[in-house]
């Protein structure tokens, strides 16, 4: 740079220097700034024209330059004019108030919270600072809507049990859901007996004659009803011609029927030499059957 003698005539004291009027230009367009506002940049001076094109931020709403007459409101490498510096929503003005951002744009604390808050899963309202939550299964709720689907009563802290998308508390539950005895009708909490696909506690599944428990017993129904083995063969079972036991068939036991008279399998004998006749020819003779070889024998001698 070449320093030249100022003797006499105009002068531009700036920077703590002495200039030519005319020396003393902007450092971008080289117009002269004596009498101008100028902006110093990096020791340099700079026209209000060149510092605006050259620096000034743009603004990220109306997308035109903050000059430097303007307050440069800034947040996130994003700048603002001051009057520019609004909610996206409701446009209010978020110069010194609370303010969030979302997707790059920003938003005051109350259009924040209804368009991006959390909600309650129960009401739908947000949850704001200091609200207690209750979270389960990837849903949330405020203290007071965690309640039971049925009763509508707070479950707090309480137990609770759930069922497809709701929780119930545990009286509801049992009234609801909980597999009730077809006798009693209480809760079957442990254990049980299903009978034609209905549940019983086992000191209700009784006889319906005489009310002894069949719970790990033999027993067999009448007209859908629950006997056990003794009373089964005592009002139901046919009779056995020759012992005028029951017949029962539980456990398999055979029998044969003849002109409606019925015998066990191991009574049905030969009266006269109780050789069996399960499978063979017999004859009867009145109330009793007999083999051939013994019917003829008695058939011979009563002809004698």
């Amino acid at each position: 740079m070449e320093f030249q003698l100022i003797f006499a005539g105009e002068y531009t004291k700036a920077m703590n220097k002495d200039w030519h009027s005319d020396h003393f230009c902007c450092w971008q367009c080289d117009q002269t700034l004596t009498g101008q506002r100028y902006i110093m940049r990096d020791e340099q001076p700079y026209c209000i024209k060149c510092y605006e094109d050259v620096f000034a931020n743009q603004c990220d709403e109306c997308a035109k330059p903050i000059g430097i007459d303007s307050k440069d409101l800034s947040y996130k490498d994003k700048h603002w004019h001051e009057h520019c510096f609004l909610c996206s929503m409701c446009k209010i003005s978020l110069v010194d108030m609370p303010f969030g951002s979302k997707n790059d744009r920003i938003f005051c604390s109350n259009c924040y919270d209804q368009a991006f808050a959390t909600r309650c899963d129960g009401c739908n309202e947000i949850f704001r600072a200091g609200m207690k939550k209750m979270e389960y299964k990837g849903k949330q709720w405020h203290d007071k809507c965690f309640c039971c689907a049925h009763c509508k009563v707070a479950i707090g802290t309480k137990s609770f049990i759930p069922k497809n998308d709701d929780v119930f508390c545990g009286p509801c539950y049992e009234e609801k859901f909980a597999t009730r005895c077809s006798k009693c009708k209480k809760v079957i909490t442990a254990g049980g007996v299903t009978y034609k696909n209905e549940p019983w506690h086992r000191e209700c599944f009784c006889c319906t004659n005489c009310n002894s428990s069949l719970a790990g017993q033999r027993f067999t129904s009448k007209d859908e009803k629950p006997y056990c083995a003794n009373c089964y063969g005592d009002l139901f079972a046919k009779r056995c011609n020759a012992c005028t036991k029951p017949i029962t068939g539980i456990g398999g036991a055979k029998f044969i029927s003849f002109e409606d008279r019925h015998w066990h399998n191991d009574c049905f004998i030969c009266a006269q030499c109780t050789t069996s006749l399960v499978g063979k020819g017999f004859i009867t003779d009145g109330h009793e059957i007999l083999c051939p070889e013994c019917a003829k024998a008695r058939l011979m001698a009563a002809n004698s």
